[in-house]
């Protein structure tokens, strides 16, 4: 199946960044580019791409309002939404997650997280840039509360824990593997059985489960 996205950034040399990027592996098409929110709302409603690639700051409207037009509440059919962004901003990161986009990316994450933002969007999971979940989910370090006697590794394997702590950290699949000297077939094996045991929905729940649950004190 080919991945038909939609790109919206206000600076033209980004969006052809971005179509190198994703046209590069094959299964994806970039079906329509627009510099502006508005044309950028257009071409998602004519389109109907699989995923949406909406920068913040543009002309018209910002991608926030378009993310909100396009995914929010209350959209009969809603379009999947990642957004990318040059801004590292935690209010930008709630009203773009509440307004129904599936994914925060910012610019410099590199081509294999966009790619995977993307696949993972069509597979109905979402992504938040690793330094973004990094600095939101640590504050369950601070907070969790864990009752004492309760298990809390849900059966995970030595393996899977090392997995889970990597994402955690923030790391992507590639460099988990990286960290783990491992493949990373086995990394994404690891963290599939990882879902399942946990019942989490993304690689964002997985870290979430970290930090409630104290395993990422557990580090030497």
């Amino acid at each position: 199946m080919t991945i038909r996205v939609v790109l919206a950034d206000d600076q033209e040399m980004v969006r052809t960044g971005f179509r190198y990027m994703l046209e590069a592996e094959g299964d994806i098409e970039v079906v329509g580019e627009a510099g502006d929110g508005l044309e950028a709302l257009r071409l998602a409603r004519e389109l109907r791409p699989d995923v949406a690639l909406l920068d913040i700051r543009m002309p018209g409207i910002d991608g926030l309002e378009a993310t909100r037009r396009l995914a929010g509440p209350g959209v009969a059919d809603p379009v999947k939404v990642v957004v990318v962004t040059t801004f590292d901003l935690d209010e930008y990161v709630y009203s773009a997650l509440e307004g129904g986009a599936v994914g925060f990316l910012l610019k410099d994450a590199g081509p294999a997280l966009l790619i995977e933002a993307v696949r993972a969007a069509v597979r109905g999971d979402a992504l938040v840039s690793p330094k973004i979940t990094v600095r939101l989910l640590s504050r369950f370090t601070r907070q969790r509360t864990v009752r004492r006697g309760e298990p809390e590794d849900r059966g995970l394997t030595e393996r899977e824990k090392e997995t889970v702590r990597a994402v955690a950290e923030g790391l992507t699949n590639v460099e988990a593997a990286e960290r783990l000297f491992v493949s990373l077939s086995t990394v994404k094996t690891h963290l599939a059985s990882v879902q399942a045991k946990l019942g989490a929905r993304n690689r964002v729940e997985i870290a979430a489960w970290a930090y409630r649950g104290g395993l990422m004190d557990e580090r030497d």
